[in-house]
């Protein structure tokens, strides 16, 4: 590339020259932008693949105190262990979705009596729904930033920070402290996803 502009350079330093200087620098221009657009085209279809074939969890807490901190995680941990029995024999999205819809009645049964149990009276609402994400590493995985299908539970106002993992593929259910994902989790993963995504 820096050669074809030292090139565009040499021939545009005369005025009869002028024009190759013109037509160079447009081809160059046409280039850098064709090339952009393929890219920016094929990382969306990527995503919206991601999206399409991810469902993710995300609970809300009611505020950032550490009280309120602290009930997220144990509602976190009664959502997560409740769905993990219930997606055990999943598949795919469509029939994880179908699970997760007809039990959000009882996930928020559940984080209501969490709730209860630690003295506190919060709403809780659980909905299955297309929500933003951040970029998030889990493991040796990172998923880019981008709307997301998740099952989604906000306690109470919904005010303060917030957790998230993977549905399914579950990693969810996985320890991934160690920096890699297990190999049975990877070829789910890779199941789950085309090549590109993966």
């Amino acid at each position: 590339m820096s050669r074809i502009l030292l090139m565009i350079k040499e021939l545009g330093g005369s005025r009869q020259n002028s024009v190759f200087f013109k037509i160079g620098v447009t081809v160059i221009v046409a280039a850098v932008f064709s090339t952009a657009i393929f890219l920016f085209s094929y990382s969306e279809d990527v995503n919206k693949g991601l999206a399409d074939n991810l469902i993710r969890l995300h609970i809300i807490a009611n505020s950032d105190s550490a009280v309120d901190q602290e009930l997220k995680k144990d509602i976190r941990d009664v959502v997560i262990n409740y769905m993990k029995e219930q997606l055990k024999t999943s598949r795919d999205v469509e029939q994880t979705e179908y699970i997760i819809n007809n039990n959000l009645g009882k996930i928020e049964e559940l984080a209501r009596n969490e709730i209860s149990r630690q003295g506190k009276e919060y709403s809780v609402k659980a909905t299955l729904g297309s929500y933003p994400f951040p970029t998030k590493a889990y493991g040796d995985v990172t998923l880019p930033a981008g709307y997301y299908q998740a099952l989604k539970v906000v306690i109470g106002k919904g005010d303060g920070s917030n957790w998230w993992c993977v549905l399914f593929p579950p990693l969810c259910f996985v320890d991934v402290t160690h920096g890699t994902l297990p190999d049975d989790i990877k070829e789910n993963l890779k199941n789950a996803l085309t090549s590109e995504e993966y």
